[in-house]
């Protein structure tokens, strides 16, 4: 595969990160900042499509997350229902399809009854593609999609790369072009560990309340300048 310099990314994925940090400097409890971070989430999915990304990720809550206090969890569910109460209708009549990444295990009756009725309702939309990586892990997907391919009769000795991503959460999707971390910390927290392998990544020290359109278009920048080689050589490098 020829190496070159970036195309204008499909798929852009978002680990937010900072909203209790953001919340703290504010003297306010954290549950503040995951409420402002609910509008930036508004705001970026707006600008994004806007933008010409077709493909958004946004990881909301993770298989870790379960280790979190009580109270804290129980408002980020809250604010799940809250998100789909006040912006489902906006979005599917923009034709975006939603859709649901995660475990189903763990998430009670009223949650999961808003997952089926959610993709259901934006099941044939094709404008733009919103994938919520909620109650998600990247192993725990590995784990599960390995599982269900054997349910299914397959070999893992002899499934191809291909074959089996149609077992992953994103199955349809194409792998994300760029990872974006906000929040100032630089590691992936088990996030799309196999379809982000070869993903370029931007680290930003902006805490996602405070990330606008200005900071995605400024990683997109950045990824524009870099040049993906896929494994390949540089054409300096060739022999």
């Amino acid at each position: 595969m020829k190496s070159c310099l970036a195309t204008f990314p499909l798929h852009i994925a978002i680990i937010m990160d900072g909203n209790g940090r953001w919340a703290k400097a504010r003297h306010r409890p954290r549950v503040f900042g995951h409420q402002a971070g609910i509008k930036t989430v508004r705001c970026i999915v707006e600008d994004a499509a806007d933008m010409g990304i077709r493909y958004l990720t946004l990881y909301s809550f993770s298989t870790e997350n379960w280790s979190r206090p009580k109270s804290e969890i129980s408002a980020l569910f809250n604010l799940l229902k809250q998100y789909v109460n006040d912006d489902l209708d906006s979005l599917h009549e923009n034709g975006v399809q939603v859709r649901i990444a995660g475990s189903r295990r763990g998430l009670t009756p009223d949650i999961l009854e808003i997952i089926h009725y959610v993709e259901t309702k934006t099941h044939d939309n094709t404008e733009f593609y919103l994938n919520i990586a909620f109650n998600y892990g990247g192993r725990d997907e590995i784990l599960r999609a390995a599982a269900k391919a054997v349910s299914d009769g397959k070999s893992l000795d002899t499934l191809s790369d291909r074959e089996f991503e149609t077992y992953l959460d994103t199955s349809g999707f194409p792998s994300p072009d760029l990872v974006i971390r906000t929040g100032g910390e630089k590691r992936i927290s088990n996030f799309l560990i196999w379809q982000a392998a070869y993903a370029e990544f931007v680290f930003t020290d902006v805490l996602w309340p405070d990330f606008t359109r200005t900071d995605l278009e400024e990683a997109v920048d950045e990824y524009l300048n870099r040049e993906r080689r896929f494994g390949a050589l540089r054409p300096a490098e060739v022999a």
